[in-house]
Order: C-alpha cells, then sequence, then structure tokens
C-alpha cells in the first residue's frame, strides 16, 4: 500500500511537473514561436480530420453512403482546390489571434489559467461546455450578420463559393470571416476561467462538427426529427442546405437560434426525411461521379 501511494504521489509530481514546464515554456516563447505553434496544430487538426472524412465519405465508401448525399453530385476539383487554399490562409489567421490572446494573457487581460488542480476537473468541463454554447451563440449572430449585403461580399462571399461542400471546405474563409470565426478565443477567455486543454478540447469538437456538416452527407437516423434531439440538434442537411439557400438555416452545433428567431428554411425537415429516406427519382441515373444535379420528387 505505501508502495502504490508513493507511486502515486510521484505520478502527480510528474504530471505537476509537466503543466509547469508547459507553461513556462509557452511563457518564455516569443510571439513566432507560439504562432507557429498555434498554427501547426490547428493545421495538423484540420488536416487530419477533413482527410479521414473525405477518404471515408468520398473513396472507400462514396457508392454505399451515395443515396445520403445530400446534394446528389460530385463536387468539382476546382472547388476542392480553393477549400483548401482558403482553409490554410484561415489557419494561418487563427494562429495569429491566439498570439495576440495568449499575449494579452501575459498582461493579466484573460482569465486563462494553467492549473487544473486550481479550479479542479468538474469546472474543467464546465468551461468546455459553456464554450460550446457561447460559440453556438457567437456563430448564429455573427454569421447572421455577415448575410447583410452589404457585408456578405467581402466577408463571408468566400464560404459560399462551395454550394456543394466537402470536409476540406470547413475552415474555407476569406481572412475577415476568419478574423471573426477566430474571435471565439479571446471572447472565452475574457469571458470566463478556462484552461488552454480545456479550450482545445473545445475546437477538438468545434473541427469535428464542422468537418462532418460540411461533409455532404447525411449520418443522423431518420428518426431524429420525431423526437427532441431534432428540435435541439443541428444536422449536416441544414448546413448544406444553407450553402445552396442562404437565405436561412443560420446554426452551427444546435437548431435552437435558427427556431426561436424564424430562421430555419422553410422545407428544412421535408429535406431531412427526403434525404434520410432514399427517395431519389428513378428518371435520373444514380452515378455517383457525375458532377450533374440529380432531382428529387416531391
Amino acid at each position: 500500500m505505501r508502495h502504490r501511494a508513493t507511486t502515486s504521489r510521484s505520478g502527480f509530481l510528474v504530471c505537476h511537473e509537466s503543466r509547469l514546464e508547459i507553461k513556462d515554456m509557452l511563457q518564455s516563447w516569443n510571439t513566432l514561436e507560439i504562432w507557429a505553434g498555434i498554427t501547426l496544430l490547428t493545421g495538423i487538426r484540420y488536416v487530419v480530420l477533413a482527410l479521414i472524412a473525405w477518404c471515408l465519405c468520398y473513396t472507400f465508401f462514396y457508392s454505399q453512403w451515395f443515396h445520403r448525399k445530400i446534394i446528389q453530385r460530385h463536387p468539382s476539383w476546382k472547388d476542392i482546390r480553393r477549400e483548401i487554399l482558403y482553409s490554410l490562409l484561415s489557419i494561418i489567421i487563427f494562429g495569429m489571434v491566439g498570439v495576440l490572446t495568449i499575449v494579452a494573457s501575459r498582461q493579466g487581460m484573460t482569465q486563462l489559467y494553467w492549473d487544473i488542480g486550481d479550479r479542479g476537473w468538474p469546472w474543467f468541463w464546465m468551461s468546455v461546455i459553456l464554450t460550446i454554447f457561447l460559440h453556438d451563440t457567437y456563430f448564429y449572430w455573427t454569421h447572421r450578420a455577415m448575410h447583410h449585403k452589404r457585408l456578405f461580399r467581402w466577408m463571408h462571399g468566400v464560404h459560399h463559393q462551395s454550394t456543394n461542400p466537402t470536409p476540406l471546405a470547413s475552415f474555407s474563409f476569406g481572412p475577415w470571416e476568419a478574423l471573426v470565426q477566430a474571435g471565439i478565443f479571446p471572447l472565452s477567455v475574457i469571458l470566463f476561467p478556462i484552461h488552454p486543454l480545456a479550450f482545445g478540447t473545445f475546437m477538438a469538437w468545434q473541427m469535428l462538427n464542422n468537418v462532418l456538416g460540411h461533409s455532404g452527407f447525411e449520418f443522423y437516423h431518420k428518426k431524429l426529427m420525431q423526437g427532441m434531439f431534432g428540435y435541439f440538434l443541428n444536422t449536416p442537411t441544414n448546413h448544406i442546405m444553407h450553402h445552396e439557400n442562404p437565405k436561412g438555416n443560420y446554426g452551427i452545433y444546435f437548431n435552437i437560434w435558427d427556431r426561436m428567431m424564424g430562421t430555419n428554411l422553410p422545407d428544412y425537415e421535408n429535406r431531412f426525411h427526403l434525404i434520410t429516406a432514399s427517395k431519389y427519382s428513378d428518371s435520373v441515373p444514380n452515378d455517383p461521379k457525375s458532377t450533374a444535379p440529380l432531382q428529387t420528387r416531391e
């Protein structure tokens, strides 16, 4: 028992020392090193998640899953190249905003903290949940604002060039929109205490949700809309419809704001039922490689 206690205490000390080393390292890094680290980490996450989703949806299971393709045509390679290039630009900008936020935290201007033990694991997970709901609200209202006719072209137009988006479109933003999207990091660390690992956990959730939402495939069960989850959760169908028709469906994780503000596109639920029931017209060849639109019957 004494040996186990000693071993446990030693493990705690190692973890504690590791956290201090990470904190000291980030505190001693110059701005270029911080930017490079944040950009590299964000880029790796984007590449890994987007490529896994691409390989699953558009390579390994494309034919088997094509009946769940929300827009029934293959995306053009021109669109795919554009999505990759703008996503890489966005990642560079995300890194710049991350640097400014870390620098601000060094000056005591944020509530970023480094030792999980300072607030415990319950608050760690609570801060992740708070950030998810904060971002859902932040995204809805900034996204809707960027659809104003005076802002759309230079703020949000790049993202809407993807009318048949792929997982690679997840970060396909113009530079001004990328700045707005990156704003969730400084906003969250100003509003409430959050550990860098907690924000990193939120970012993993955000990236996964974003990649799935732009995958082009509906992965939810057809009975989703029959229960409370259909009212609460957003779906890939919802967001892909927004790329087809930008006059509604502004939410990201949850469908609450769209329902409260009456901004769901009117045929959203019918489109979801159509996609999940696979009721596509037999009069049009079901060719997964075709770039021509496949018509659906009413």
